[in-house]
C-alpha cells in the first residue's frame, strides 16, 4: 500500500495555482493519521475548484449512412455538430469534442468485399478528420449470431485508423459468450498490428450499455439516426464538493446539488438545439468524467484521506453514483462513475504504486459504472485470459443490470513492471501488471 501524497503530488497541486483554505478537522469515520498526511492537499484543492465549471466532453451525433451518400451524410452531421457546439459555447461551456457514431458495422458494409469495406471506413475516417469530428464505427457485433466478418473488418480498421468501436457482450437477452471470444480475438490482433498496441485505446466491450451513450468507445445505436446525446467532464465538480464535505450523507447531498446546477444548464442548451435542428435529443450522461489533471481519483482521495484503493473508496464510488443518478435530467449512458486508469493522472500513478488492482475495480463496479477501463496488460496475454476478464465484466453487468465496459490494453513486448508506451496525448503511461 502506498503512503500519503509525495512531493510530486504536492508540486502538481501548487502548479495548478491552489492555495490553502480551511480544512475540516474532525472526521471520525476514517483514519485520522492519514487525514493529517493529506491535509495540505485537501486545503489546496478546495480553493482550486471554488469557481469551477465542467466542460462538455462530447456532443455525440448518432446517424445512419450508406456508401453512396457518405460525403453528404458526414457533412450534414458536421454542420449539426458545429451548430450544437456554438450553442454550448454561448451557454458558457467549453466543448472538447464533437463525435459521430454510425449504425452497426454489419449493416452499412453488408454485401461488400472486405477490401471495399476497409476503403469505405478509411474514407469515413478522412472525412471525419477533415471536419474535426471523432468517428465511431458503431457496434461491431450486436448478438452472438452476427458474422465474424465484421470483426475481421474492425481489426484492420482499428489497427490503422483513429476510429472508435465497441462490441456488445451482454444485453437484455443475456451474456453473449461467442461475442466475448470474438472481442478477445480482436484485442489480441489489434495489439499486434497497431503501434505499441495503441489501437485498443479506441475499442471496448460493452455489457448492458444501452444505445446513445455519448462516451467512447462504447457508444452505439441501431436507430433511425439524427439523434444526439451529451456528456460532461465534471470530475472537478466532485473534487470541489469532496474537498469540503467528508461525511457520506452531506457529501452526497451537496454533490447532487452541484451537479444539478450545471446539468440543468447543459440540458437546456440541448433542448434548444433539438428544437432548432429537428434532431432528437436522447439525453445527457451525468457521469463526472475525468481527464488528465481533472482527476476523479484525486477527488476520491480528498474524501477518504488516503490513496485511491484504500478503505472508503467503495463508499466514495457509491456516494458519487447515487448523487449522479439523482440529478433531474434525461439520463443516458453510464450515469455513474468512470475510473479510466490512463485518462486520469492520479489513477495511473496509484496503479503503478499498486494501491488497487482489477479485482478492486470490479468490486467498485458493484456500486458504480467503473468496469475495467484502459487496463495495461502484458503483451503475451492470451486470448483465453482476455476472454475470461471480459466475461467477468459481462457477468457483473448482467447480474446487476448495470452498464459496464472493458477496455483492455495488451502492450506488445512488455512484461509486468515495464512501462507502457502509448502514443496518445489523452493518456498517461504507467506500468504493466
Amino acid at each position: 500500500m502506498a503512503s500519503a501524497f509525495d512531493h510530486a503530488d504536492l508540486n502538481a497541486a501548487l502548479a495548478l495555482g491552489r492555495r490553502p483554505a480551511r480544512v475540516t478537522a474532525s472526521l471520525p469515520w476514517y483514519n485520522r493519521p492519514m487525514r493529517k498526511a493529506f491535509a495540505l492537499l485537501l486545503a489546496l484543492s478546495s480553493f482550486a475548484f471554488a469557481q469551477s465549471k465542467p466542460k462538455v466532453r462530447a456532443i455525440t451525433a448518432f446517424i445512419r449512412i450508406d456508401a453512396a451518400h457518405l460525403d453528404s451524410q458526414i457533412a450534414e452531421a458536421a454542420a449539426f455538430l458545429n451548430a450544437a457546439r456554438d450553442e454550448y459555447k454561448a451557454s458558457g461551456f467549453e466543448v472538447e469534442t464533437i463525435r459521430v457514431v454510425l449504425q452497426p458495422l454489419a449493416d452499412y458494409t453488408k454485401g461488400m468485399k472486405h477490401a471495399d469495406a476497409v476503403a469505405l471506413l478509411h474514407k469515413y475516417g478522412a472525412l471525419a478528420a477533415k471536419a474535426g469530428i471523432t468517428p465511431n464505427l458503431g457496434a461491431i457485433m450486436l448478438t452472438d449470431d452476427d458474422s465474424r466478418a465484421a470483426v475481421d473488418l474492425a481489426i484492420d480498421v482499428l489497427a490503422s485508423e483513429k476510429i472508435n468501436g465497441s462490441l456488445i457482450v451482454a444485453a437484455d437477452n443475456g451474456i453473449h459468450w461467442k461475442s466475448i471470444r470474438e472481442a478477445a480475438r480482436l484485442v489480441k490482433a489489434v495489439a499486434a498490428k497497431s503501434p505499441n498496441g495503441g489501437g485498443n485505446l479506441n475499442f471496448a466491450t460493452a455489457a448492458m450499455v444501452k444505445p446513445y451513450t455519448p462516451f467512447y468507445p462504447a457508444a452505439w445505436h441501431d436507430g433511425t439516426g439524427k439523434t444526439f446525446a451529451v456528456g460532461l467532464e465534471s470530475a472537478n465538480i466532485v473534487a470541489e464538493v469532496f474537498a469540503q464535505y467528508h461525511e457520506p450523507g452531506p457529501a452526497e447531498t451537496k454533490l447532487a446539488e452541484a451537479l444539478t446546477k450545471h446539468l440543468l444548464v447543459a440540458e437546456a442548451a440541448a433542448v434548444r438545439i433539438a428544437a432548432s435542428s429537428k434532431w432528437t435529443y436522447a439525453g445527457i450522461d451525468p457521469t463526472p468524467a475525468p481527464l488528465g489533471e481533472v482527476s476523479i481519483a484525486r477527488a476520491i482521495e480528498s474524501f477518504i484521506g488516503a490513496p485511491f484503493g484504500s478503505g472508503g473508496t467503495m463508499t466514495a464510488a457509491s456516494v458519487i453514483t447515487r448523487a449522479v443518478q439523482s440529478t433531474p435530467v434525461k439520463q443516458v449512458g453510464y450515469s455513474g462513475l468512470m475510473v479510466p486508469i490512463l485518462e486520469d493522472v492520479i489513477l495511473a500513478k496509484r496503479w503503478e504504486e499498486k494501491t488497487y488492482n482489477m479485482d478492486s475495480l470490479l468490486a467498485y463496479s458493484a456500486v458504480c459504472a467503473g468496469g475495467l477501463d484502459t487496463i495495461p496488460l502484458p503483451g503475451d496475454i492470451s486470448e483465453e485470459r482476455l476472454a475470461r476478464i471480459m466475461g467477468d465484466v459481462a457477468s457483473l453487468a448482467w447480474k446487476w443490470r448495470k452498464p459496464l465496459a472493458a477496455r483492455l490494453l495488451p502492450a506488445p513486448g512488455k512484461k509486468p513492471g515495464d512501462r507502457t508506451a502509448f502514443e496518445d496525448g489523452r493518456m498517461a503511461n504507467t506500468i504493466v501488471r
